[in-house]
Order: structure tokens, then sequence, then C-alpha cells
């Protein structure tokens, strides 16, 4: 099966839906399906065309038109969109997560007809909201990553509801065996882009309040983004420079160690989609304290794998940080449980083997139903 991949980020940015597509298509292809990807170009200096695995990657500039009023330069996109689609010639269209840039797929619908498969990887913003409608109802049938995700999106598009449904990301288990909770002293964790909507502020106030009674408690925080100078500031203001780590951007092979080196994964995000974190730090056997947003509350079973607070409750957070901390054993029972429930329900595998299947139905519908109205190419 030929399937032209259209991705709204792809490596080398980095990124939860990165780092699952860097896994999932050369898996894919491995196993017979012949790929190509399109996807922004998101940095200057990356080439048009080039090769990931073996997979042929086009890029295209999609952000300086057509907003720029480049009329030629818009142009010469969709004609070379379309080029790609008739010598390509796919079975299927999978558009991974949309963006603004999903226009020039229907805009060049009609270069080559193919079902189209579109996979939701988190919530759009009010400028993206006609796109992702005009694409939804375009979709032949649409995934979401999370139910909180496919509910929304059947919000916004309610005739989806029966061409529509959930696969859950899964990651691949490290080869590295969980280390006992560490407790003298204990390490919180924080990993993401340092970006708004991840919260780590709340994580540092939440850390502040603690500080005191848990004495050598450490905080690392894992990434990079336009956040960090603010919230190094925060840690200063605070009084725990001293004890937090800032460790900037990790190598996504090397978090499952730093994970496997903590005590408590905190997540007090403002919006998440279906976090490939949480799925580590659960892999790890390390409880995660986090919000209720999205599909967090998918993968946290609250008191059982986790602890769940209300978003934007700093002193939640620290509570539930603190009764773990206060019973190391139930915080340890928490990371085995999660363990076992990760190692059982997300697996790489079977989040590989349901895309697998649903591409093979979604191409078996659309060539009955085209064949049955005289369409079929």
């Amino acid at each position: 099966m030929r399937i032209l991949f259209w991705s709204g980020t792809f490596w080398p940015q980095i990124g939860g839906v990165e780092v699952l597509t860097a896994a999932f298509l050369p898996t894919l292809r491995a196993r017979g399906y012949d790929y190509v990807v399109v996807t922004p170009k998101s940095f200057a200096d990356l080439p048009d065309e080039s090769y990931f695995k073996g997979i042929p990657v086009y890029r295209f500039p999609f952000q300086s038109s057509p907003s720029c009023g480049n009329l030629d330069h818009f142009i010469t996109i969709r004609q070379k969109i379309a080029l790609l689609k008739r010598s390509f010639v796919p079975d299927l269209v999978h558009i991974n997560s949309v963006g603004v840039d999903s226009f020039f797929h229907l805009s060049t619908a009609n270069a080559h007809r193919a079902p189209l498969l579109v996979t939701l990887r988190g919530k759009w913003t009010t400028q993206t909201e006609s796109i992702v409608k005009h694409i939804l109802r375009d979709a032949d049938w649409v995934v979401a990553c999370s139910s909180d995700l496919l509910g929304l999106a059947r919000q916004l598009v309610p005739e989806i509801a029966s061409c529509s449904s959930v696969i859950w990301n899964g990651v691949k288990a490290p080869d590295l065996f969980p280390k006992p909770l560490p407790t003298d002293p204990p390490r919180l964790l924080c990993v993401g882009r340092l970006v708004a909507d991840k919260r780590f502020n709340l994580a540092l106030s939440a850390f502040a309040s603690l500080h005191s009674r848990f004495p050598g408690m450490h905080l690392i925080i894992a990434g990079d983004g336009p956040e960090r100078a603010e919230l190094e500031r925060q840690a200063f203001q605070l009084g725990i420079r001293g004890s937090v780590d800032f460790l900037g951007w990790v190598a996504p092979e090397l978090v499952p160690a730093l994970i496997n080196d903590a005590t408590i994964i905190m997540m007090p995000s403002k919006h998440e989609a279906f976090p490939l974190v949480a799925l580590q730090a659960s892999l790890m056997a390390r409880p995660v304290v986090a919000t209720k947003a999205g599909g967090l509350s998918e993968i946290i079973i609250h008191g059982e794998t986790g602890l769940l607070v209300e978003r934007d409750d700093f002193a939640a957070l620290a509570s539930a940080v603190a009764l773990l901390l206060e019973h190391p054993h139930k915080a340890a029972q928490m990371g085995d449980a999660a363990r076992k429930r990760a190692l059982q329900t997300f697996t790489f595998e079977r989040h590989v083997n349901a895309y697998e299947t649903l591409y093979a139905e979604v191409v078996e519908r659309w060539l009955a139903t085209n064949a049955l109205s005289g369409l079929a190419v």
C-alpha cells in the first residue's frame, strides 16, 4: 500500500508527535508499506527533499504562503504537491495532525483521488478551526489519540460520529529495568517543552511550598523553550534555585534513564492530548502527579497509577506530591500498577497494529463505495 503521510511537524523537530512518528513510519515500512512524507519546511537550512530511514521527505514553505500575498509562490507549491500526488499515486492520504498546511491538501485533492485518514494529535486553535472543520468533513475516517480529543472533534463536526475512533499512543518499553524509587532525598521531575501550556511554573510553586518539609529534595526540569528564562527567574525569586536543575534539551533516547532516576513525575499541564512522557513514566514504574487535562485522565487512574488534581492549582499539586513522599510504599505500588497497565494497554505494537488494520478498512470501504457509484480510479 502506498501512503502519502502529511505531517504538520516532522523530524528533526523534537516533541511527542515527532518521536512517535519517527518510530511509527519505519515500523510500517518494514511491513511493506510505501510512504512519502509531506511536511512544512520548519528550518531554512533543511533540504526541500531528503530521506528519513529510507522514506522520501518533501518539505514545503507553507508558512510563507498564501498569507504573504505572493500568489506565484502559492501556485508553485500547489503545482508541486499536485505533481507529487500524480507521480506517487497513493492508495491513501494520512494527515497526521491538522494545521494551516492542510489547506494545500484540500486544494490539490483532485490531482489524485484517494481516501483520506485524519489523525488528530492535539487541540486546534481558533485560527485553525475553519480548516479543521473542512478536513474533518472531507475525511473518510478520523482518529483521535484520546477520547477527550475525539469528543471535542465530534462537537465541532457532529457528522463524523459514525466514521471516527480512538487509537491511543503507544511507546516501546526501554531495555532499562525500573530502579527503586529514590526517597533520600526525593527527586521530582518535569519533562517537556518549556512553554506556557506545560505550566511548569506551577511545579516550581508546588516545589517551593514543600522544600522545607523534605530536606535535600531536588526538582529537575528537562527541556527547552521560550519560558526557560522566566522559569529560572521564578526559581530565584522563590529561593529554590539551588535545588532546581534546568537540564535543557534531552535526547529522546535518554529520557527513560532520566525518569528512572526520579521519584515522582509532575505534569501540571493546561492542555495535553495523550503525552508520551506519562507513558514513559509508567513504563519506568514512576507515579505521575498530573492535572486533569485531556488524555492525562485516560493514562492515569487516580489513586491507582498516580494522582490527578485540578488545573492551575499548585496547592493541590503540592498536596498530592507530599502524600506520595510521606507514603513511599504507596508511591511504589502506584508505579508498579502504572507499569503493568502500560505494558498491557499502551504498547507500541498495539498502536501500530491498530493503524495497520484501519488502513486496510478505510481503503477497502472507499473502493467499495466508489465502485458502486462508478467513480473508482
